[in-house]
């Protein structure tokens, strides 16, 4: 094992910016945005919130989970430079499928922190609902039918044995609940509870937050279908069961967006006296396990905690605010246990009684997460690092949390296979 050695300097988040996560087809704001165009947006909103201009940006990062497919492109980083006033300066593309925004911070702050450069600039973008029309202008889309999406997903897989026993993508939706069921001896029925009850409290987040995809809750889809409330709707035949445990509102909405972030040198981001805080990342956890490995999720989120709390010094009772990248609503559960957060065997009946919400005692994905929130692949990390810095900032609007968090980890997961856990801390 490569033990992690601590950074050369302390790095900030100074800057952060998000475009809406919607179908961008669909939303007036974003109609017609081309990739570039998103990716821009983002860009130069964390800029202007960092008090700077493009021309103080030394490099940039740019990730996104499949450039080719969704994007009609190879190296896109080259392509979106002008978008954002950065025409010539030296950059990296990145692809690590839904992870991608995690090791955007991650390789951000490692180039700070080994004092090559001194302000860097680093996002994601995915149009994930929509396909470029080919050999047309970026902001001419189409329909992103399932079918075509499909055959896509095994690439991530090994190709020796991973593609030919179907990716082993299907075991991957239930895995880690089912061997959290059996371990506290729960029934099928508790976790229907518990997965509802995180439905309910991410999707009154998401409605709350003008970014995000949904903007009614489930006790208007409840009105609509002529039931009672949230909870009558949720374990009805409007919200099916499509595996053995996950309903339709257990699995990510995928949508168009874009985020992005700007560090520099904790010690500068002081010199400058900003109005908010910077916010200081402490570390990253790093692990990988190829996709048709049984419990990969368990076994990467169980060595990338143990890293970066290694790495940190940072205890578990010390974070108030968790993020997990959780296109399978359990994640949630699962994961906040493993990390630490929740005490083991109880995540499910926090969920469940509707205390990982904003407001409640062990908030989880503030901005309604992947299901709610909407999933644009490889942006997607970006938007939680994003929503994270206005919380500890006091700045989340209408579902800021009301102890403003000081702490707070982030459980990046993605392609299958690749894992990174986080840990931000207000500089005080």
């Amino acid at each position: 094992m490569v033990k992690l050695g601590k950074q050369a300097r302390s790095v900030s988040i100074v800057g952060v910016g998000c475009t809406p996560f919607k179908n961008f087809e669909d939303h007036p704001e974003t109609k017609g945005m081309s990739e570039g165009d998103a990716f821009g947006y983002a860009a130069l909103e964390a800029i202007e919130d960092a008090g700077l201009a493009p021309r103080d940006i030394q490099y940039f990062y740019h990730g996104a989970a499949n450039p080719f497919m969704i994007g009609d492109s190879l190296t896109p980083n080259m392509q979106v430079a002008d978008w954002f006033g950065v025409r010539g300066l030296g950059s990296v593309h990145h692809s690590e499928a839904c992870c991608t925004g995690y090791v955007a911070l991650q390789e951000a702050v490692q180039a700070v922190a080994s004092g090559t450069y001194d302000i860097v600039l680093s996002g994601a973008v995915d149009l994930a609902a929509s396909l470029p029309v080919v050999n047309a202008p970026g902001c001419f889309r189409r329909d992103f039918p399932l079918e075509e999406m499909l055959p896509s997903i095994p690439m991530v897989y090994d190709r020796a044995y991973g593609r030919p026993l179907d990716s082993a993508f299907g075991i991957s939706f239930d895995n880690w609940i089912n061997k959290y069921r059996w371990e506290y001896d729960l029934s099928a029925e508790d976790i229907d509870a518990a997965l509802n009850g995180m439905s309910k409290s991410l999707r009154r987040d998401a409605v709350l937050n003008p970014l995000a995809f949904y903007e009614s809750d489930f006790d208007d889809a409840a009105k609509a279908n002529g039931l009672e409330d949230a909870d009558a709707f949720l374990s009805s035949m409007f919200n099916p069961k499509v595996t053995q445990y996950l309903r339709v509102t257990g699995f990510e909405t995928k949508c168009d967006g874009a985020a992005a972030l700007v560090v520099m040198p904790t010690e500068m981001a002081v010199a400058r006296g900003y109005d908010h805080q910077p916010i200081d990342v402490l570390g990253t956890g790093a692990a990988a396990f190829e996709g048709a490995t049984p419990d990969n999720e368990y076994m990467g989120t169980k060595e990338g905690a143990r890293q970066v709390y290694e790495l940190t010094g940072v205890s578990p009772d010390e974070i108030d605010l968790l993020f997990v990248n959780d296109f399978f609503l359990a994640g949630d559960i699962v994961a906040a246990e493993e990390v630490g957060y929740i005490p083991r065997g109880e995540a499910w009946q926090y969920a469940r009684d509707g205390r990982c919400g904003f407001d409640g005692d062990k908030p989880i994905n503030t901005h309604g997460g992947r299901c709610n929130f909407g999933h644009a692949h490889g942006a997607s990390g970006v938007a939680d690092i994003v929503e994270a810095v206005r919380q500890m900032r006091g700045t989340a609007g209408a579902a800021q949390m009301p102890n403003v968090p000081r702490t707070t980890f982030l459980r990046g997961f993605g392609g299958g296979q690749n894992i990174r856990c986080q840990i931000l801390r207000t500089h005080e």
